[in-house]
């Protein structure tokens, strides 16, 4: 009976911090909605600046009634995810830690910590150095019409082009989690450093192979993507040693 008790206390608990997040992020949707257009402009800066000096009259054109408005809702849900995100952690911190013994809350913690700092990182990867070099790799294929009779050139759609934006940035910002997931990983006994490092080869492949499947077929996005992945993994490595050598002192 005290387990069955206890069981529900936890579902209460857990559906409480679940509302408590929708709740948040339901008022922050509705508020980025009314900020809509400057965090469309801001989205839309990079393409902006890459075609800033072309020397063509550039513009995102929309094929639908209703493209424009349904691209509004989504990029104020893409905002009010994105600084909801802490808040969520927040929430299932709450949940967990009164389970955790002090060791084990100091142990996660900085991983709490880390986390959005790692996502922000790949969102700012993709926004200032990636998509700025992607566009223009995508606008070198335009052409005059010399050789193909008639001008081949880029006429973008909002929806489109913003759904690329946000799929780069929550891919990157995702992917970036690598590090806090083999941490944790090593944590739990689950690998070692020595399993990391001799698996370094086949990573490399399933690294390059993810990078290709999350980003658009082009080798820009799939390079940006794929180098830091390695150099996270090769700190992932550095920081389960790191892991492993406590541990042993701790047994010790």
């Amino acid at each position: 009976m005290d387990k069955e008790t206890g069981f529900i206390s936890h579902l209460i608990e857990l559906r409480k911090r679940l509302i408590h997040s929708l709740i948040f992020l339901s008022v922050l949707f509705v508020i980025c909605y009314f900020f809509s257009e400057y965090i469309y402009g801001f989205l839309v800066n990079p393409y902006a600046e890459a075609v800033r000096d072309d020397g063509i009259e550039r513009r995102l054109i929309f094929t639908a009634l209703q493209e424009t408005f349904l691209t509004y809702l989504k990029v104020s849900f893409f905002a009010a995810f994105f600084i909801t995100s802490p808040f969520i952690l927040i929430q299932i911190w709450k949940f967990i830690a009164p389970g955790l013994y002090t060791h084990e809350k100091k142990a996660i913690m900085p991983y709490l910590i880390i986390t959005p700092i790692l996502f922000l990182l790949g969102g700012m990867l993709v926004y200032y150095l990636i998509m700025p070099l992607a566009i223009k790799f995508f606008l070198s294929f335009e052409s005059l019409g010399a050789s193909t009779n008639l001008p081949i050139q880029l006429e973008a759609k909002v929806n489109e082009y913003l759904s690329l934006v946000m799929k780069l940035i929550f891919a990157f910002g995702l992917s970036f989690q690598l590090p806090v997931v083999l941490s944790l990983l090593a944590r739990i006994g689950v690998i070692n450093s020595t399993f990391l490092k001799e698996r370094r080869k086949y990573v490399v492949v399933m690294i390059f192979a993810a990078a290709a499947i999350l980003t658009p077929p082009d080798p820009i996005t799939q390079i940006g993507l794929a180098v830091p992945l390695l150099i996270l993994y090769e700190l992932s490595i550095f920081s389960v040693n790191i892991i492993e050598k406590k541990a042993e002192e701790k047994n010790a």
